[in-house]
């Protein structure tokens, strides 16, 4: 994490984003001590890869589990 103070901040802050929008993270400092942390925005997932997932349950056992064990025992 790069670190920087308030001042250079609004002096150069063009390049400071430049980084965070290419992946880095930037610490600001005022009178030596941190106040904020800059961090690049997580890219947005499609909403079928934010839904949990639950599992099929028959008779309290997951359809997974009678699966790998119908292979196991060779059926």
């Amino acid at each position: 994490m790069r670190q920087t103070t308030f001042s250079e901040l609004r002096s150069h802050a063009k390049q400071y984003f430049d980084l965070v929008e290419a992946g880095e993270s930037v610490r600001v400092v005022r009178n030596g001590k941190p106040v904020a942390d800059i961090v690049p925005v997580a890219p947005a997932l499609p909403s079928w890869k934010r839904r949990s997932v639950q599992p099929i349950v028959i008779d309290g056992v997951s359809l997974s589990k009678l699966i790998l064990d119908e292979r196991e025992s060779g059926l």
